[in-house]
């Protein structure tokens, strides 16, 4: 096989006032052993300072913990399922939670922003279901704390399903056949608010990733990768910078960070994190979504702009340059500078095509499930 010689690591070395760069050259044979293996040799990620503060490396994910207060169930995973899948918890009728987070366009909608209620259009990407269990924080602003309190915010959204809580709590129990679900489910017919978040909720904990070539990878199966594939994963870990946000088993450090898209000034304008705390250190802070699964759940950002994964690559390359339209109009206290983690990646057409490559090894198949026979 032939042997590729590229640079690799760079570290910087602080000596008093001055500094050096060493250089080490691995080739790829070295590469692929190198991450197949302990991850404790893997080379060291290039870090910038604002990630260090609780860093955890890439790897394989495992499976999600439930918590105390909502343990898992087969019988509550069947029924929140069955509610997952019912239109009838929006006022219409006609539209679900998987009406937006469907299983075959990756457990979101494929377009660039949601829609609902009357066919209303949202402002932001419905974002993917899958591994959500592992999140902190829930939606792009981190609104939600859990997973059950993730599962009323639509519901009650009058441009998603536009129905209030209370009624839609009366439209389950009106429906004699959930009565045994929820006793087989919480020993109990009673039907309340508290118990269908609980179920949606461990529903959506079983939507989790099949092991990726990635993992099975730096599991110790050191062929299954390519060439360009392992060159993508050091690519991601050093000169691409993608690990500063993009970390842990999760390929998400569960952080909220300004990577210049607020739009400002544009129709698209979107505060993000902002809107919810009004802290001006806010505007524009977004949650890192996982890259896990990420081939099949675009389009991409929040706002869904990036039709394809070499637009966002691109746009990192970049620098993420931040644009702002009208700018005249816009108080310099909303101005707010993007993460410093973000500059100019200076990456060769082919090592975006070997960083794009290794983003799609990290992505399995499109699930297909059967929906549930609904309970009349």
């Amino acid at each position: 096989m032939k042997r590729l010689i590229i640079l690799a690591t760079i570290l910087v070395v602080f000596v008093g006032s001055s500094a050096f760069l060493q250089e080490k050259a691995y080739t790829i044979a070295q590469l692929r052993a190198l991450y197949s293996g302990d991850p404790t040799k893997w080379p060291k990620p290039e870090l910038h300072d604002e990630a260090k503060p609780g860093f955890k490396d890439i790897g394989y994910l495992g499976r999600p913990t439930y918590p105390a207060n909502n343990p898992f169930s087969e019988e509550k995973q069947k029924l929140g399922k069955i509610l997952f899948f019912d239109p009838r918890l929006s006022v219409s009728g006609q539209i679900a939670c998987a009406s937006c987070h469907d299983p075959e366009l990756g457990w979101g909608d494929g377009r660039r922003v949601a829609y609902g209620h009357s066919r209303q259009t949202g402002k932001r990407n419905a974002m993917t279901l899958i591994n959500v269990a592992f999140y902190e924080k829930f939606f792009w602003d981190g609104r939600a704390t859990s997973l059950e309190d993730q599962a009323k915010f639509p519901v009650q959204d009058h441009v998603e399903m536009a129905t209030d809580l209370t009624i839609m709590v009366k439209n389950v129990a009106a429906v004699a056949g959930y009565r045994p679900l929820f006793a087989q489910a919480f020993g109990s017919e009673e039907i309340t608010l508290d118990k269908i978040q609980k179920a949606i909720a461990t529903f959506e904990r079983s939507i989790v990733s099949t092991n990726s070539r990635f993992d099975s990878f730096v599991k110790g199966n050191s062929k299954i990768l390519k060439d360009d594939e392992v060159m993508g994963l050091h690519l991601f870990r050093t000169k691409a910078g993608c690990i500063n946000c993009h970390n842990t088993p999760l390929f998400s450090d569960n952080k909220f960070h300004n990577d210049g898209q607020a739009l400002l000034g544009s129709r698209m304008e979107d505060r993000g994190k902002y809107n919810l705390t009004k802290n001006l250190k806010d505007i524009g802070s977004f949650k890192t979504p996982s890259l896990r699964e990420t081939n099949i759940t675009g389009p991409w950002m929040h706002h869904g702009n990036f039709p394809s994964l070499k637009d966002v690559i691109e746009f990192y390359n970049l620098g993420n340059p931040i644009s702002y339209q009208r700018a005249h109009v816009i108080p310099d206290s909303l101005k707010n500078p993007k993460s410093a983690m973000l500059k100019k990646l200076n990456l060769t057409l082919t090592e975006q095509q070997q960083l794009e490559a290794f983003l799609k090894s990290i992505s399995t198949q499109v699930q297909k499930i059967m929906p549930p026979k609904l309970p009349e």
